[in-house]
């Protein structure tokens, strides 16, 4: 039977990383009990890629820097959930002779392992080490392909889209996936809504410009282009986005805002709706919160044991402010709900005031800002 070399010798022995700076930190992952590797590349004494390489040493695997657009596969990766394939940090790209090759950056997590090989009646799960950057970006660019069916639908447009049909109302509880009997401008909006939530954006933004209309996605608070529908069709599917959010379809020239509930699938999610008008039209930009969507622990939303801990301890004193900044869709709003959710106890008193109330929290008091009768954070 083969012995594995240790990764800390096959790392000095590439000259990778000194023998002291190894020491240093065998001694944090004693401390915090990570995996040496994780801890090594946080202390910034080696380079992901340098681990990654490491690795490839120690397992006999094969590294790769980055996933080109030809080996996107939709038809592999829609079997998972976005979630679930961010979560761990996986992308399958190639099934060939029952053979499954997957981009991994972690290769020692042999229980997704084998649940691949379960989903995908694969005889052998072949991971090749990639950096998590690239495997989410593989992941991102996937879904931002996957827009044949706007495509088709586009096609089915005519030059001039009857506009009657716009000013139906979204019924309550109304499926959008369930379109087969609506005009194609209805097809369209519900698409880019189905699209947008099943690839877990955070927002859809919709920008005319003077020669072309842009559709993008907000993943990981990073925008992607999706979608680039004909310059004739934005005031039909601005239109459309106003009357699902009872928004004055008349007025183009002052900002508004709005909100719709929409239901895809078993999901429900809730939109918040704002039109700007610009040189070249009203730009949309609709916030997206799945209300279906369940609220992470202080644990599952993806600090290291240091900073958990850390973060823990602030949580429990009795006075004091935690400000929680970042970009759009970087996790503020599901950091401070976890936060909450762990302070939450029946011998607490907890007063939120939000705008909007995002989730309902059982055992704690939650105060909705209404600017218009002057209610307002101050």
């Amino acid at each position: 039977m083969n012995v594995l070399p240790r990764l800390g010798d096959v790392l000095v022995e590439r000259g990778w990383i000194s023998p002291e700076a190894l020491q240093e930190g065998l001694d944090a992952q004693a401390e915090n009990g990570e995996r040496l590797g994780q801890v090594l590349v946080q202390q910034k004494k080696i380079t992901e890629q340098e681990l990654l390489n490491a690795l490839a040493l120690q397992l006999d695997l094969e590294v790769m820097e980055s996933i080109d657009d030809k080996q996107l596969r939709f038809d592999l990766v829609e079997k998972l959930p976005i979630q679930y394939l961010k979560k761990h940090q996986i992308f399958p790209f190639q099934s060939e002779d029952g053979t499954l090759r997957i981009a991994v950056n972690d290769p020692l997590d042999l229980e997704v392992l084998d649940d691949l090989r379960i989903l995908y009646g694969q005889n052998e799960i072949r991971p090749v080490l990639v950096p998590v950057r690239e495997i989410i970006s593989a992941i991102n660019r996937t879904y931002g392909q996957a827009n044949d069916t706007a495509e088709q639908i586009i096609q089915d447009l005519g030059e001039e889209e009857d506009s009657q049909h716009l000013f139906t109302e979204l019924d309550v509880g109304e499926d959008l996936l369930d379109e087969t009997s609506e005009a194609p401008i209805i097809k369209l909006v519900n698409h880019i809504f189905s699209q947008a939530v099943k690839s877990q954006a955070s927002d859809i933004h919709i920008e005319p410009y003077q020669q072309h209309l842009q559709v993008r996605f907000r993943l990981d608070g990073v925008l992607h282009n999706v979608l680039s529908p004909p310059r004739r069709l934005h005031a039909a599917i601005v239109s459309r986005i106003k009357v699902m959010a009872r928004l004055d379809i008349a007025e183009k020239r002052l900002p508004q805002d709005g909100r719709t509930e929409v239901k895809i699938g078993e999901r429900l999610v809730d939109v918040r709706v704002s039109c700007l008008p610009t040189a070249f039209g009203e730009r949309v930009v609709l916030r997206l919160l799945e209300k279906s969507g369940k609220l992470l622990s202080m644990e599952e939303i993806g600090l290291t044991a240091t900073a958990l801990a850390e973060m823990k301890r602030l949580l429990q004193l009795s006075h004091g402010i935690i400000l929680v900044t970042g970009p759009t869709g970087s996790g503020k709003t599901t950091s401070l709900y976890a936060a909450l959710s762990y302070i939450n106890s029946p011998d607490k008193n907890i007063l939120t005031i939000e705008d909007p109330i995002e989730y309902q929290l059982d055992g704690i008091g939650q105060m909705q800002v209404n600017p218009k009768i002057n209610l307002t954070f101050a």
